[in-house]
């Protein structure tokens, strides 16, 4: 069977393509690596989440380590993913493995690589790990590693990162649903033991979620929204991690969700305004364009890269980093770890509101609302059924459009595939805060549209004119892109 990586590790079907057998292949390639690679006697930490099967491949995954000379440091129970990658950094470990298909669907599991610095491996890395897949045969340990609780040393350093004082103080109570996976009940527990209260739905984790998709966005979030409106005046706001625990999604006391834009707007306007933390701030390139106009200044250097959080480590490893986050609620720290981690952002976002003086979010978005502006914003993915769709993209950036929509291109961004080919195009637009972005995927066939405008008609306006720039401008007739909307 063909394994291949993509940006953040492995992510297949199970029993189809990931299983012992493979989880094994692929564990020899990674400990060869190890052994190339890490030095003397080098230690891997491994974890795992509430999925079907995580704990017996992690088991495989340590075994293979073991059987290779190598320590390793197998978690004793379900983890969420940052846990895993502060544990690697905490105990100087070479590399950690984190079993997780993240926010995938319940039939998907897959790996995760995380480097010494705490943060996903490098593509270099992920590729140097590929290029050793099926060199030998896979050399398992007879008994699996003795299994270490992660989590009080995980803990013990988000406690010394938040200033609970200040949530006691402010009173301010949330309520987290951790969407049946890894996360569990760690957020109430954590808040709980310092005092602050807090209530978690759907904390139980679950192999299948509990029949929802494990992705905290609008859609997949009905029954936080529901719980927080079925309550009101006993909630001040509402988080959500997703199936790892790596991303956040916030909803309003409320019920409605609160756009990761808009999330990502208010954590980097308290990092800096409130905290005075120094350094850069990294986003994909589908975030707002506010924290340029906000934030950029000579002190603060404000980075546009690739869409995938390896693209946002590999500044924060480099240099003084603030803030990196993404659009799909991964959000990392200079405070914290060059990672993505939904349990220490949902503190900090519990931090922030109790600073303001505000005991609602609602009332706290409005206020900062007035200041920073309101991100005007929407993505859509649209099925593309076209053999060459990995073609379309090179093709569009050859043909050196000059407007779109009617709005003249100042410039335009190209960024490229793990295997070298233009895979996404960003078009700047005349204007404040205008720009379209196509990114084709490499493993489905879907093309994703991501546009911000200075009002919601013109967002839909950049989104309409993005399939026909695949069309059109190329000199393709329409009807051959086969391109419709998922459902």
């Amino acid at each position: 069977m063909n394994i291949f990586f993509g940006t953040d590790g492995w992510r297949a079907l199970l029993d189809k393509e990931i299983n012992t057998t493979s989880v094994a292949v692929v564990a020899q390639a990674f400990a060869e690596y190890v052994l190339q690679e890490g030095g003397e006697s080098p230690s891997v930490a491994v974890g795992y989440d509430s999925r079907r099967c995580s704990g017996e491949f992690a088991a495989v995954f340590a075994r293979v380590l073991a059987g290779n000379g190598i320590e390793v440091l197998l978690s004793d129970r379900i983890v969420p993913t940052p846990v895993l990658s502060f544990t690697v950094t905490d105990r100087h470990c070479f590399a950690g493995v984190m079993v997780t298909a993240s926010h995938n669907p319940p039939r998907y599991n897959g790996i995760k690589f995380k480097a010494a610095y705490g943060g996903p491996f490098s593509l270099d890395q992920t590729k140097a790990v590929e290029a050793l897949l099926y060199r030998t045969e896979p050399v398992l340990s007879p008994e699996s590693p003795k299994t270490v609780n992660l989590l009080p040393a995980y803990v013990a350093h988000v406690e010394s990162r938040i200033d609970f004082a200040a949530i006691r103080k402010a009173g301010v109570r949330p309520l987290v649903d951790s969407m049946g996976g890894a996360g569990g009940t760690l957020l109430q527990e954590i808040l709980e033991k310092n005092g602050c209260p807090a209530d978690t739905v759907y904390g139980s984790p679950s192999e299948d979620f509990s029949g929802r998709l494990p992705e905290p966005i609008a859609s997949n979030l009905s029954p936080l929204g529901e719980a927080l409106a079925s309550a009101p005046g006993v909630y001040s706001i509402g988080l959500a991690t997703d199936g790892d625990a790596d991303r956040l999604g916030v909803c309003l006391e409320t019920g409605p969700f609160l756009s990761a834009q808009t999330t990502i707007l208010l954590l980097v306007d308290y990092l800096k305004r409130v905290r005075r933390l120094p350094g850069a701030i990294v986003h994909t390139s589908s975030v707002t364009g506010l924290l340029r106009k906000h934030f950029l200044s000579p002190e603060t250097p404000v980075y546009d890269v690739q869409v995938g959080f390896k693209y946002i480590t590999d500044i924060m490893v480099r240099e003084t980093v603030c803030f990196g986050g993404e659009e799909s609620g991964g959000f990392g720290y200079a405070i914290h770890l060059p990672e993505r981690d939904g349990i220490f952002s949902g503190l900090l976002f519990l931090e922030m509101l109790s600073e303001s003086g505000f005991s609602t979010l609602s009332a706290y978005v409005e206020e900062r609302e007035k200041v920073l502006g309101k991100p005007h914003y929407a993505r859509t993915d649209v099925v593309c059924d076209r053999p060459d769709r990995t073609a379309l993209l090179p093709r569009l950036h050859a043909a050196a459009l000059s407007s779109v929509a009617g709005f003249p291109v100042v410039s335009e961004q190209t960024f490229l595939s793990s295997r070298g080919i233009v895979n996404g195009i960003k078009y700047i637009l005349e204007g404040d805060c205008r720009w379209l972005l196509i990114r084709a995927s490499e493993t489905e066939s879907i093309v994703r549209y991501y546009a911000e405008g200075q009002d919601d008609a013109e967002v839909q306006r950049l989104l309409s004119a993005g399939p026909a720039l695949l069309s059109s401008e190329q000199g393709i007739p329409s009807e051959t892109v086969a391109l419709r909307p998922l459902p």
